[in-house]
């Protein structure tokens, strides 16, 4: 028998995304009987098990995997379709789904995000924000921003803007601690450090002259949300290094006072993040393009 209803072949994509029936059924609004029953007609149609099912998790069988792999591209065509379609009315349609930092995010892309959404009525936006890092290949998202060098080759890096990290601290945490002079004096402060793979990041890197020195922090208070080590500097418990992107309002706000400012940090890339060899639907790539251009025109955000 051969497959009757393509859109079966939801259930089997996010099922495989979820690790389980429930997770599918939630993604694709039905219930869990519902999508128990859809892939078991899926299994009858084919006369084969696509999934090994256990009381924890459900594992794709070798015949599951195969028909995984081309359902996946079997919807990227049909998105390509669409897409080509949207072009031809010169309308951009559907949803684009987002991943980005929590305090870039909050900081600058919002306005962006509701800027665009606003130019294009037919688009949606699925924004998911967090500091850790989502599999762009795995999880449902379109293109992932992101601060840092391209670690996986599976991706495709599009740059939106260089970063210089600097560092700052409170009006109210200086008046009761003098100002670093010397990037070795921050061994005498409470710096706010950020979580990075389960791991403290404490060595803060400076340069003057062309010397780089490298300094190792502490502090009473780490973190893997960038938002919540801005609000800790913003209510004086320590001394915050961060993208200037990121602190940009508070800088020009005085809500938070530059340290260190005749030493260079080491800038690094804010990239655009999208599966390597999947096509891009043109939603997609209009928001990544609308991004660039935005990042483009902020001479702070260039490279130097």
């Amino acid at each position: 028998m051969k497959i009757e209803n393509i859109g079966d072949l939801k259930v089997l994509v996010c099922t495989a995304r979820g690790g389980s029936l429930t997770a599918a059924a939630r993604a694709l609004g039905i219930t869990p009987a519902a999508a128990s029953a859809t892939l078991k007609r899926l299994e009858s149609q084919l006369g084969t098990r696509l999934f090994e099912r256990s009381t924890r998790a459900m594992r794709l069988t070798p015949q599951g995997q195969i028909l995984l792999d081309y359902a996946v591209r079997a919807f990227e065509l049909l998105d390509e379709g669409e897409s080509q379609v949207d072009a031809d009315r010169a309308t951009l349609v559907g949803t684009v789904r987002v991943a980005a930092p929590s305090d870039l995010t909050r900081s600058v892309l919002l306005p962006l995000f509701d800027e665009f959404l606003a130019a294009h009525p037919g688009l949606q936006l699925r924004l998911s924000v967090a500091d850790r890092v989502l599999d762009v290949l795995k999880d449902e998202v379109d293109v992932a921003i992101r601060y840092g060098a391209l670690a996986d080759s599976r991706l495709v890096a599009r740059t939106l803007a260089f970063a210089r990290p600097v560092c700052s601290a409170s009006p109210e945490y200086l008046r009761r601690h003098p100002a670093p002079r010397i990037p070795q004096d921050l061994a005498g402060h409470n710096c706010i450090t950020f979580d990075r793979g389960g791991r403290r990041h404490r060595a803060w890197r400076f340069c003057r002259d062309g010397q780089w020195t490298e300094v190792r922090v502490d502090g009473d208070r780490s973190v893997d949300d960038a938002s919540l080590a801005r609000e800790w500097a913003l209510a004086g418990f320590g001394v915050l290094l961060k993208s200037e992107i990121d602190q940009r309002r508070d800088l020009a706000s005085g809500a938070l006072v530059p340290l260190l400012t005749d030493w260079q940090t080491e800038p690094y890339p804010l990239h655009a993040l999208l599966p390597s060899g999947r096509f891009v639907p043109n939603r997609v790539r209009a928001l990544v393009d609308f991004l660039a251009a935005r990042f483009s025109a902020d001479p702070a955000a260039s490279a130097s």
